[in-house]
């Protein structure tokens, strides 16, 4: 595979901007190299329905410009639709344990939430902050718009918001537990062989 490829891939797979030294070390290469593949990628790009967006020294993947209209009226017609299943589990998600990165609601939900979050924050029902604790990632809570239609003035009024909330952590707390196990018999399985 490629250096091309594989930055196409990891920003595709996150789904947010990635810095250019984010991306080197992941991969395991230089910079200047990848700023070279970066350049290529976007030449590779220009001919798809996807674009490199560069800004200083983050980079993301976002829709070509001469796609907008079909874009625009798409997400018009998403809009006016009722939010799905899934929408609601990860807005609930995010209610009740916002601030929440997106990794973390992967982590709940068992799949990637990336284009439900993108959804969520297009309707105006979450809002994207910046994490203190990792700079290259990001925190989802609910938007006071979302908490003035709810009619809330404190996220803490959701119904029955203390016993979801600690069921939700100690849901997580299994998992992370779940995941524990598997390392170690993992890496005692490796040892046996």
């Amino acid at each position: 595979m490629t250096l091309e490829a594989k930055i196409e891939a990891l920003l595709f797979f996150r789904a947010e901007p990635w810095s250019v030294a984010g991306l080197a070390k992941a991969l395991e290469e230089t910079e200047p190299d990848v700023t070279s593949a970066i350049e290529n990628l976007k030449n590779i790009l220009l001919e798809r329905g996807i674009r490199l967006i560069q800004n200083d020294k983050e980079i993301v993947l976002g829709t070509a410009p001469e796609a907008s209209g079909l874009i625009e009226r798409i997400t018009k017609e998403e809009l006016s639709k009722d939010l799905g299943k899934a929408a609601i589990e990860t807005l609930t998600i995010i209610l009740y344990e916002g601030p929440i990165s997106r990794a973390q609601v992967d982590h709940i939900r068992g799949v990637n939430s990336s284009f439900i979050i993108r959804n969520l924050l297009i309707r105006g029902l979450v809002e994207k902050t910046l994490n203190e604790k990792d700079a290259r990632a990001y925190l989802y809570k609910p938007s006071l718009d979302l908490l003035e239609h709810l009619g809330l003035t404190d996220i803490k009024e959701m119904p029955e918001y203390e016993d979801i909330h600690n069921k939700i952590a100690e849901f997580q707390k299994q998992l992370t537990e779940k995941a524990e196990e598997e390392k170690e018999l993992s890496e005692d399985m490796d040892s046996l062989e």
